[in-house]
């Protein structure tokens, strides 16, 4: 049974298509699999779509309207019902040495190694790229260290780091001010713009973290 969705314009050239607010696995498949359908099938006036959690932006170009741009999404919504969106599966290095990893440790009563294991034991869901050109958006991160961004973001997030806000984890392309509790980095230049595909990764993407130690992330640093 189709989920019940809406698609409104943003703008004269942009359309959403929502399935809701919530982080869900089943809708964030959904939004990725119509995102494919509607990249590979593109219509006269298609620029791009962008997903997200559960939305896709949908962009295109005058003279074609909203209205017959509705039509052909709602038709492309229900041929892409039976897909999956397929990702890539993406191992990621982590020093986890995190500003932050004994606040998370501290706030659930955990050890620093616990936090660390926990964070590396799952499987985490590229649900959407955004907030800078390659930040993923990943998760769900388990409840045991669930922690809410900081009260405060800091003016500088060095490149690379690997932070976690509510059951999200994610990872900085670039140094940038942020808010996410650092827990470790990663020696994986996660966006390259000089690179055919830029982003290492993308959403429908799976990625399994790793432990490694100072001496193997100078080894592969990348930045």
């Amino acid at each position: 049974m189709a989920s019940n969705h809406s698609i409104v314009p943003l703008n004269e050239t942009t359309a959403l298509v929502s399935f809701g607010d919530n982080i869900d696995l089943d809708v964030n498949e959904r939004i990725i699999a119509l995102h494919h359908t509607v990249t590979n099938n593109p219509f006269q006036g298609f620029v791009e779509s962008a997903p997200a959690y559960s939305s896709l932006a949908v962009f295109f170009r005058l003279p074609i309207r909203f209205g017959t741009v509705k039509k052909i999404l709602e038709t492309h919504i229900k041929s892409s019902e039976s897909l999956e969106s397929h990702g890539s599966a993406i191992e990621v290095p982590v020093l986890y040495d995190g500003d932050d990893l004994d606040v998370v440790a501290q706030q659930h009563q955990l050890s620093r190694e616990e936090v660390i294991s926990i964070h590396a034991a799952k499987l985490y869901r590229v649900f959407m790229l955004g907030f800078l050109p390659g930040f993923p958006y990943m998760g769900t991160v388990d409840q045991r260290i669930a922690t809410a961004r900081k009260n405060s973001p800091r003016t500088l997030v060095p490149a690379g780091s690997v932070g976690i806000a509510g059951i999200q984890t994610g990872i900085y392309p670039q140094s940038s001010p942020g808010g996410w509790q650092l827990i470790g980095r990663t020696p994986l230049k996660i966006f390259n713009a000089k690179k055919e595909l830029p982003c290492l990764l993308k959403p429908g993407d799976s990625v399994k973290f790793y432990s490694i130690t100072r001496l193997e992330f100078e080894k592969l640093n990348e930045y």
